[in-house]
């Protein structure tokens, strides 16, 4: 709204005319953009990874144990994988493929961990377990482990990657709902 300086009555009402056209522009294309925004959410979905997810303890998971093997574990893909964050509640889509492999320290017990994970956005590397694979000591539930944590987020399951076009069209999706967004206030 522009200030019209004194009152200068012919102002005034260039200035109301121009508040109600652009109130008028705004309300009709406010719920085409928000419908445009919906239908790019419900057809290509979120940007999130397909990772799977199991657990094996001593060889008691002979599906999730090393050697790998993707063509008996399709029960285990988990499409889209979802996890926590820190600091947030719920469930939010991955970005990683994370496999834990190691011996726990008590009982001699080997274990083997396939799931999915995100990062929570904190300032260094060593708070996010996506950022950079490692081997070492860990706590895992209060039991001290010893084993190699990885992460991979160059394709479902490590194994196929989304193309160009799907992140073309993430960028276009967001860009529609800031814009619409932008015009609700």
């Amino acid at each position: 709204f522009r200030v019209c300086p004194g009152f200068d009555k012919g102002c005034y009402l260039r200035q109301v005319w121009i508040d109600y056209s652009m109130d008028t522009i705004t309300s009709n294309v406010r719920p085409v953009l928000l419908i445009l925004g919906y239908l790019f959410g419900a057809f290509w979905g979120s940007e999130a990874i397909d990772c799977f997810k199991c657990v094996s303890i001593n060889g008691n998971n002979p599906s999730c144990e090393d050697p790998f093997h993707n063509n008996y574990t399709a029960h285990l893909l988990e499409s889209p994988c979802m996890g926590g964050r820190k600091g947030r509640n719920g469930l939010f889509p991955a970005t990683a493929c994370i496999k834990l492999a190691g011996v726990f320290d008590d009982s001699g017990q080997t274990i083997v961990v396939r799931g999915c994970s995100l990062d929570s956005g904190t300032l260094t590397t060593d708070t996010e377990i996506i950022r950079m694979s490692h081997c070492g000591g860990l706590y895992l539930d209060d039991r001290y482990v010893n084993g190699c944590l990885q992460s991979c987020d160059d394709s479902d399951g490590c194994n196929h990657g989304p193309s160009l076009r799907s992140h073309v069209t993430a960028v276009s999706r967001n860009l529609l709902l800031a814009l619409g967004m932008m015009l609700l206030k």
